[in-house]
């Protein structure tokens, strides 16, 4: 158990960034994490960080143990977690990676509900656009909108990610609506670029459900969803959305569906996670918590 205890130890100070800030968050002086640290070192016979004045990085060595080693100590906390206590009684430290504009919207105001339900839990919430890699990262979970390309993970499904074409009003009238999707050639649209890239092809069905797909331009692109629902709320053109961010500008009559006869497919809004044999409760209950609010009928779809 002194092994499993210092790889967590270690664990720490890469999460943190420090050991003094890792000592302090296991209620253990600086010196004796200094001395289990380099015992791990000793043991294993690799050294594990590299150490400057200001900051630790991992070594190649040490990376592989975060990878590796953190699925092995979580399972064994979820392990003896559930021997010592019910399942309903879900402690330890919950962290969280989502996009920036989806958790602002849909999981930050859920969170103190969620807090309520289980006051053993603290929350780390990160948002971030990125996909960061869960592991390297010390994340529990992710909640990832779209098609999911990582097999290494597991997903479950929390909601249907349903995207339309919208524009304003005000264009509308300036420039017309277009009729079918080559129209979309001679219109302003208003682009994403993600982590693939610019995100200039988009794809919808016929009425027989043919799928077209039509390459589109414009002058104003984002890597930030805010952004381009802003650009398409002040009438600048014509954008692809996820009907849970512009749902509430669709109500209010800032916006319109474009195209409403060619459906684009959807996708999925997921929490993703590790591969791991154990999963540790309170991953669990927040994946259920999310799933049993966004059900079937997701709150951006009330009415729609």
């Amino acid at each position: 158990m002194d092994r499993i205890g210092d790889i967590s130890l270690f664990l720490r100070v890469l999460d943190l960034g420090s050991i003094s800030a890792a000592a302090r968050s296991l209620d253990l002086s600086v010196a004796v994490a200094s001395q289990r640290l380099k015992r791990l070192e000793r043991d294993l016979g690799v050294r594990l960080l590299h150490r400057t004045t200001r900051q630790l990085h991992a070594t190649p060595e040490g990376a592989a143990l975060a990878e590796q080693g953190r699925a092995l100590v979580e399972d064994l906390e979820a392990l003896t977690g559930g021997l010592r206590q019910a399942s309903s009684d879900v402690t330890g430290t919950l962290r969280v990676t989502t996009s920036a504009s989806f958790g602002r919207l849909y999981i930050s105001p859920l969170l103190p509900e969620f807090m309520a339900r289980h006051p053993r839990v603290k929350l780390s919430i990160n948002l971030n656009d990125q996909r960061l890699d869960l592991i390297s990262s010390g994340f529990d979970l992710a909640i990832r909108i779209g098609a999911l390309d990582d097999s290494s993970l597991v997903a479950r499904k929390l909601a249907d990610n349903r995207r339309v074409l919208c524009a304003s009003p005000e264009y509308l009238r300036k420039h017309g609506a277009p009729r079918t999707p080559d129209d979309l050639a001679n219109h302003e649209c208003v682009l994403l670029v993600g982590s693939a890239g610019r995100q200039d092809v988009w794809r919808m069905n016929d009425r027989d459900g043919r799928e077209i797909a039509v390459r589109v331009g414009g002058r104003i692109e984002s890597n930030y969803g805010e952004v381009i629902l802003d650009a398409v709320v002040a009438g600048l053109g014509i954008a692809m959305h996820s009907a849970w961010h512009a749902c509430e500008d669709l109500r209010a009559g800032r916006l319109q569906v474009v195209l409403p006869d060619y459906p684009i497919a959807t996708t999925g809004i997921y929490a993703v996670m590790p591969q791991r044999r154990l999963v540790p409760p309170r991953v669990r209950a927040f994946v259920d918590f999310f799933a049993e609010k966004f059900g079937e009928n997701p709150p951006w779809e009330k009415p729609l």
